[in-house]
């Protein structure tokens, strides 16, 4: 008796089947969670992807109609900030892999 499976036979897949992956892709694409989604992953991102510095200076964050909506405790960084807005939309959605954000707002 063997207790094994052949990496031919773990390779041959029943028509009609799908990877676990695939099913939970499918399942938010149907009740169109993807973008919340990738919303909640870059907030949780922040600190990777801005850096330490600006996300010790953060105070609030969050998302309305793809705008990014970031509250900062430092005048000055908002000012550098406000005037990067453009690169920092692009390095969001570079880093999240999709084009989550639209617009980023500094208050």
């Amino acid at each position: 008796m063997r207790y094994y499976k052949k990496k031919e036979e773990i390779a041959k897949r029943k028509a009609g089947t799908q990877t676990i992956g695939e099913s939970i892709k499918g399942l938010l694409q149907a009740y169109r969670l993807e973008g919340k989604l990738n919303e909640v992953n870059l907030v949780q991102r922040w600190e990777e992807i801005m850096g330490k510095p600006i996300a010790m200076k953060t105070q609030e964050l969050y998302f309305r109609d793809q705008k990014l909506f970031v509250r900062l405790t430092s005048a000055p960084l908002k000012h550098e900030l406000n005037m990067s807005k453009s690169k920092v939309v692009e390095l969001l959605n570079r880093a999240s892999g999709h084009e989550v954000v639209k617009e980023v707002v500094f208050l």
